[in-house]
């Protein structure tokens, strides 16, 4: 059995906050959803449920940006090392292959790119 309730809003134009919801409703994806209705039951399970776990975990939404800081970090460091590779790889001309005694104290930029590649595979990238 349906159980229907029905309810007014009001937006006050006047108010930011009130206007910039309004504009929201007018402007919202109407293949995403097909009525103010669905709009508005998602929008509020959706602060309500954020601000249940907030209050349960008043430090989630730190580390959330943490995180998401994290891994942009780490894709522009991976971004970096193709890049780097990659030109690296257009640049330098093929040489013939000659036996060669390096110094102990060498480190080529193979190394420095099997380094960093050990590195991001431990850090599950």
């Amino acid at each position: 059995m349906k159980r229907i309730v029905n309810t007014n809003i009001r937006f006050d134009l006047s108010r930011e906050d009130d206007r910039r919801a309004y504009e929201h409703l007018r402007n919202m994806d109407r293949k995403r959803y097909k009525s103010y209705t669905r709009a508005v039951v998602a929008a509020l399970n959706d602060f309500f449920s954020r601000q249940e776990k907030q209050k349960a975990d008043p430090f989630l939404e730190t580390r959330e940006k943490e995180d998401r800081f994290l891994r942009q970090v780490l894709d522009t460091i991976k971004d970096g090392i193709n890049e780097s590779m990659s030109t690296i790889q257009l640049t330098v001309p093929a040489l013939p292959v000659q036996p060669e005694e390096k110094p102990d104290d060498s480190d080529t930029g193979q190394e420095n790119y099997e380094i960093a590649e050990a590195f991001l595979k431990d850090m599950g990238l």
